[in-house]
């Protein structure tokens, strides 16, 4: 059987789904893996790389005679057109985003799995690439702060006097929030964090920075995520969150809630409640922002001189590392329903949908639409 991997196509997309030191793990299986020319370039891996590893180059397209389509982004309704009936794709195919793609897969029988689906239960965790992707985010997101900033993240003793450490406000204590958190406190920034979710606290503790406690109801939802708020309690976070703003050199927003418009954490008048030169980091700018104003791919400045940095394709600023973790969450869904060639016979695909992860991520099969979640 033929896994095939394409080049990213997608505008800003450096990242790759299969890195050349997993590919013994697929070739030992049984499978032939080839790879599209280029296809790992911007991820720090050429074409000498995958064949060193056991991989094929092909200088054309690969798609049309793959058993299984691995890739980052979704596949464009072309080039599911262009594969065979019965061949299997795995991506970031966003249930919300990507329905043309996910028609397009379904009318030409393609198995079509979506990544952000995967259930968040302990099995699952070597697959969940939504967490793996927000670490990568987290840490990017604390650089950009630090690099924006006019200000040391360190207290720093000198000869002039004493300079005194960044504050730095993390607003959501998911895997990129801890992650950021973690990384400007290794830069040696004081920070605080807040999260809808009280039971986030000790993880918060856990990194060396401050829980902010809101006498607000929490708000935890399925798997693990924060659920959608009404706009009354999103009123009254906002005022209690304002002053713990106001006092902030750096803020780093990362809410999101799975398949939905970010929360608005941050408003206008929040904003301008932040001193000039004070900077914002919005990881969720993609999907609606988590800030007032923010924009995917720029930096925005208020009336009032603070920066609003908006987050666009954020773990592909971190190609080599993002694609790592990548590919072995892409690898270990695959392996989950490959039965391993044995003596004469071939490696192939058995796909159990009475397995809740292979149910609850798969969004095509036999020339239909599944509902998001196998339901």
């Amino acid at each position: 059987m033929l896994i095939a991997v394409p080049r990213e196509i997608r505008e800003g997309e450096k990242r790759v789904a299969l890195v050349p030191d997993i590919i013994n793990k697929l070739t030992r299986l049984g499978f032939d893996v080839v790879i599209e020319s280029g296809a790992g370039v911007s991820a720090q891996a050429d074409d000498a790389d995958y064949v060193s590893a056991g991989a094929k180059i092909s200088q054309g397209e690969v798609l049309s005679s793959a058993d299984a389509v691995l890739s980052v982004q979704p596949l464009t309704p072309a080039q599911m057109g262009k594969l065979k009936s019965g061949a299997v794709t795995i991506s970031f195919l966003s249930p919300v985003n990507a329905l043309d793609s996910i028609d397009a897969a379904a009318s030409a029988g393609v198995t079509a799995f979506s990544l952000e689906l995967v259930p968040r239960i302990s099995r699952a965790q070597s697959m969940d690439a939504l967490s793996s992707q927000a670490l990568c985010a987290g840490y990017r997101a604390a650089l950009v702060g630090a690099e924006l900033s006019p200000r040391f993240f360190p207290m720093l003793m000198t000869a002039a006097g004493t300079v005194t450490p960044a504050q730095v406000l993390v607003l959501g204590a998911g895997v990129a929030g801890l992650q950021a958190m973690a990384t400007a406190r290794r830069l040696g920034a004081v920070v605080s964090a807040y999260d809808v979710r009280p039971a986030s606290a000790d993880e918060v503790r856990s990194m060396g920075a401050t829980f902010i406690e809101l006498e607000l109801e929490a708000l935890e939802g399925a798997g693990g995520y924060a659920r959608e708020m009404s706009q009354d309690r999103a009123a009254k976070q906002q005022a209690l969150l304002t002053p713990y703003i106001a006092k902030s050199h750096v803020v780093i927003t990362t809410a999101a809630v799975p398949g939905r418009q970010a929360p608005r954490l941050m408003t206008s008048a929040m904003v301008d409640s932040m001193a000039s030169g004070t900077i914002i980091i919005d990881l969720a700018a993609e999907t609606g922002g988590n800030v007032e104003g923010s924009k995917p791919g720029e930096i925005v400045t208020s009336p009032k001189g603070v920066r609003i940095w908006g987050g666009k394709d954020v773990p592909s600023q971190l190609p080599f590392h993002a694609s790592f973790l990548y590919s072995r969450n892409v690898v270990n869904l695959l392996t989950l329903m490959t039965v391993a060639a044995k003596d004469d016979t071939k490696v192939a695909f058995t796909i159990n949908f009475e397995d809740e992860i292979i149910n609850g991520a798969a969004l095509t099969h036999g020339g239909s639409r599944r509902d998001a979640g196998g339901k």
